[in-house]
């Protein structure tokens, strides 16, 4: 083995192990099991990267756009997913569905409102995934404005948003909309949504949540897919990994090294950032300035003005 498959073979099981501590694994028993899980894609696909996902703001680092390193990323685009794209490294999902496609005029309000209530429709009388569709309360649709121009994208319903039949109400969608506000809109200005519509079943945990397995997203995509073609949003907002993985098609993707940099889907420009729940559990001012230039690159792309105030948030001093 090389010098370069050595680095190869390190990287993807750092980016396991990191993927696992974000998850909240404190501790691993090390095995061939666990090794075969975490080096696989490589043996697969040589010369990805592969790395699991980083999940996941209050207001006061460095100027917009920079990293702790003084690096600036806010204007470093991610190639697009694909077959080789060399700038995301990831395993591919499979059974990809198809892109939706987004040319032609936007929908009028009118019909936007009633595509998507056909869409809900379809995604509460869908059972595909047997044990989610037993154990679920309510369907998760999307919320928000149907002309909005920017949408955020989700992992997975959790216990609160099974229970409300709302995406992110619990404690990582207060964050959220602390974060909208901060940014001068509102949930009511922006539409949020999911790569499952329906809370992933942890049998046996009353609390617990758990990442949705590669063929779940495969099964529940196309309807975010159709929600973006439906919608049409000028800029998406990729909250953590899964989010990311769902709408590029790749797994193991994490945001922990791709957040800041806009990437593509279906021409739509996206921004990967972490997820709040993420934001939550790591709690520091680091963190939370990231998220914070990633937003700012975000209203830059729709052109909304950035004053000094929302510049210095979360900034020493």
């Amino acid at each position: 083995m090389n010098g370069g498959e050595t680095r190869e073979l390190l990287d993807a099981l750092i980016g396991h192990l990191e993927g696992l501590r974000d998850e909240g694994t404190r501790w691993v028993e090390v095995s061939p099991g666990l090794l075969g899980e975490a080096l696989g894609p490589v043996s697969m696909a040589r010369g990805a990267t592969p790395a699991h996902q980083a999940g996941g703001l209050s207001p006061s680092g460095p100027a917009r756009g920079t990293s702790a390193g003084g690096r600036d990323r806010s204007r470093e685009r991610l190639e697009p997913s694909g077959a080789g794209a060399g700038g995301m490294p990831g395993r591919v999902l499979a059974s990809i569905p198809e892109r939706p496609s987004l040319e032609g005029p936007a929908m009028e309000r009118g019909a936007k409102v009633a595509a998507l209530d056909a869409l809900l429709a379809k995604a509460t009388a869908c059972t595909q995934c047997a044990a989610i569709a037993r154990a679920r309360r309510t369907v998760v649709f999307g919320v928000g404005d149907v002309d909005a121009s920017l949408m955020l994208v989700g992992e997975a319903p959790g216990r609160e948003e099974d229970q409300q039949g709302e995406p992110f109400v619990g404690a990582a969608g207060q964050l959220l909309t602390k974060v909208l506000v901060a940014m001068g809109l509102g949930r009511d200005r922006v539409y949020i949504a999911n790569v499952l519509k329906c809370r992933p079943d942890t049998p046996g945990e009353a609390y617990g949540n758990r990442k949705p397995t590669a063929e779940e997203m495969a099964t529940c995509i196309p309807f975010l897919f159709e929600q973006v073609r439906i919608v049409r949003p000028r800029v998406i907002v990729a909250l953590g990994g899964t989010a990311l993985e769902g709408l590029l098609g790749k797994q193991m993707l994490s945001v922990t090294r791709l957040r800041g940099r806009w990437t593509d889907f279906c021409g739509v420009p996206v921004m990967p950032t972490y997820h709040p729940s993420y934001v939550l559990r790591q709690d520091t001012m680091a963190i939370k300035r990231e998220v914070w230039e990633d937003m700012m690159a975000v209203m830059d792309r729709l052109g909304m003005p950035i004053s000094a105030k929302q510049r210095g948030y979360f900034t020493k001093g």
